[in-house]
């Protein structure tokens, strides 16, 4: 008689590949002892004891892939969740990652009030969140999007404020910015996709994690 060996479903837990969040993330699957090989090239990394891989990918690109069901589980800060604007279940918040959206300007600049914003020049990689606060505090003004680096758009006469995430303030600090006002605080959050599994449970059980749904 033939038996038919069933494989456990594997699950796929994406993290962002590179930046402030994928050291501290690899520290917290580890002290779950989730134990990877070494990896300096491949962006899918299987565990060696658990069945599950991790999906190496831009920070911006972690809420899609969960809310598809690419991946069951991410870990990517609050941010970036609500920048895309993606309602996902959030099953833990993190101890690390902590930063501060905030609205920066020259320290010589006269903006010293939210409504001193108004026809000034915002530059941010955060249009959503900005918009948004500009909304609730009745402040028009216009928004340039920037990918990155917006700290030095002062300084080249592309912006008249920034709007950006914080941590320490010494990237403010050596382009004579000051933060003025918070949009949001955020960390990381482990987040999981809406599609419900078995095996997503038994996961979370095995590293003594409890789903909320």
């Amino acid at each position: 008689m033939m038996h038919i060996i069933y494989e456990p479903e594997r699950q796929r837990m994406a993290i962002q590949k590179s930046g402030r969040l994928h050291k501290a993330s690899m520290d917290f699957l580890s002290a779950r002892g989730l134990i990877f090989p070494a990896n300096d090239r491949t962006l899918i990394l299987p565990c060696e004891n658990f069945d599950i891989d991790l999906l190496y990918l831009r920070d911006d690109d972690i809420p899609e892939y969960v809310r598809s069901g690419v991946a069951d589980f991410g870990i990517v800060g609050e941010n970036v969740l609500a920048e895309k604007g993606a309602d996902l279940p959030i099953i833990a918040k993190m101890d690390f990652g902590r930063c501060k959206l905030v609205i920066a300007a020259p320290k010589d600049s006269r903006i010293r009030t939210p409504e001193d914003l108004g026809g000034k020049r915002i530059a941010t990689s955060y249009p959503k969140l900005l918009s948004e606060y500009l909304a609730r505090e009745g402040i028009e003004a216009s928004i340039v999007p920037i990918s990155g680096s917006t700290e030095i758009t002062p300084e080249l006469d592309l912006a008249d404020a920034i709007c950006d995430l914080v941590q320490t303030g010494s990237t403010l600090k050596a382009h004579d910015l000051v933060p003025l006002f918070t949009v949001m605080e955020s960390q990381a959050v482990l987040i999981e996709s809406p599609l419900k599994k078995q095996a997503k449970e038994r996961f979370l059980s095995q590293i003594n994690l409890k789903s909320k749904l």
